[in-house]
C-alpha cells in the first residue's frame, strides 16, 4: 500500500469517526420563548435568518460558548443562543396537514387541524400517540409518525 493510499484511508476513517462522534453528540432542545431569533453564526452581529416559535424542536450539533448551532426537522441550520432554549419534550408537525385528535386513536373525534410546522409540547405518550399542547393551550393527541 502507498503513501498516499494509507493517507486516503485515513483521512476517509477519520472522516467517518467525526460525523460518527457529531452524531452521538446532537442534543434534542426546544425554542422555551415565543419567538427566538435563528442567525447565520454565534452572535448578535451576524445576520437574522428567521425565527421560530414557543416549543419548536431542534437537534443542537454544535455549542460555542453561549451559542448552539443546530438542524432542525427541515434540516436547515442555524445559530441560537443557549438562553432561548431548554430541554422540553416537544415535536413538528412534518406532513402537510395533520389532524389532532380528543383521543389517542383515529376512531377520536378531530378536535381540530393544523399544518406543517407547527410544533408542540409533549404531554405524555401512549402507544404511538403523543398528548401534546400548542402554545396557545391547545391540546390534543397525534400519531407519531406525522411529528418530529
Amino acid at each position: 500500500m502507498s503513501i498516499p493510499r494509507i493517507s486516503g484511508v485515513f483521512l476517509l476513517f477519520t472522516c467517518f469517526i467525526f460525523t460518527a462522534v457529531d452524531a452521538v453528540a446532537a442534543e434534542r432542545m426546544a425554542a422555551k420563548d415565543d419567538i427566538a431569533n435563528i442567525r447565520s453564526g454565534p452572535g448578535t452581529q451576524y445576520e437574522l435568518l428567521w425565527q421560530i416559535e414557543k416549543y419548536h424542536p431542534v437537534l443542537v450539533v454544535e455549542k460555542r460558548g453561549v451559542w448552539y448551532r443546530f438542524k432542525d426537522f427541515e434540516g436547515d441550520e442555524g445559530w441560537i443562543h443557549a438562553s432561548l432554549l431548554d430541554k422540553t419534550r416537544t415535536v413538528i408537525v412534518r406532513v402537510r396537514r395533520c389532524n389532532v385528535r380528543t383521543g389517542p386513536s383515529t376512531d377520536a373525534e378531530i378536535a381540530f387541524t393544523v399544518d406543517r410546522g407547527i410544533p408542540f409540547k409533549v404531554l405524555q405518550k401512549k402507544g404511538r400517540w403523543f398528548e401534546v399542547e400548542h402554545a396557545d393551550g391547545d391540546k390534543g393527541w397525534i400519531f407519531e409518525t406525522l411529528v418530529w
